[in-house]
């Protein structure tokens, strides 16, 4: 599912009320900038390996997703591709609209599942492949995670956040004070009170 910015006032589908805050990105913005903002929201059917954009093609809309995962993804000469990033519900799709542009050089696809082989997460990591094998079989018997054939289920979030080295909260903590940044702001009323600071004079 995904929160679409669409023109005019929002449209429900399937009689489901939006839930924009499950969206960090839109969770984050000021209640204020959120009353503006969400009644231009519908709330969209993302259907697994649907393409929302092509590549080159023009934008229409653009995209926060709650509970789906999108793989942005390049599209080489001989039509074979490549993934080289990923969206969910930390961030938007079609950041290129809110530059001024109108198309992408990537294709968007919906999946729900992270697909990744063995050998492009060593190469990503920098490990051997067989490294990968028995890491993911380890996390596989411990039911934190199914993989089969390229494809990775989360099965249990917590768990696999309790196993990963310290990386990831890290990187976490990091993302988390950026996306809680414009709601702890604050705001300056009086323009006297903000402190200047003299320079001496040549």
């Amino acid at each position: 599912m995904s929160n679409r910015a669409v023109d005019g006032k929002a449209r429900h589908t399937r009689g489901r009320e939006p839930q924009p805050a499950q969206n960090h990105l839109l969770a984050a913005l000021s209640p204020e900038v959120q009353g503006r903002l969400f009644p231009h929201l519908e709330l969209a059917e993302l259907p697994l390996r649907s393409v929302m954009y092509e590549a080159g093609r023009a934008m229409r809309h653009v995209y926060f997703p709650t509970d789906s995962i999108i793989s942005l993804q390049y599209v080489m000469e001989n039509g074979a591709s490549t993934a080289i990033s990923v969206v969910g519900n930390e961030g938007l799709l079609g950041i290129t609209l809110y530059m001024g542009g109108e198309s992408t050089p990537s294709r968007s696809l919906v999946q729900n599942r992270l697909t990744m082989t063995q050998e492009f997460i060593s190469h990503m990591l920098g490990v051997r492949r067989s490294g990968v094998s028995v890491a993911a079989a380890k996390l596989e018997k411990l039911g934190v995670i199914a993989y089969q054939r390229g494809l990775i289920t989360v099965l249990d979030r917590k768990r696999l956040e309790v196993l990963s080295c310290e990386c990831y909260a890290s990187v976490k903590r990091e993302t988390d004070l950026l996306l809680h940044y414009l709601p702890q702001r604050q705001i300056v009323q009086d323009p006297a009170a903000i402190p200047t600071v003299q320079l001496p004079q040549a």
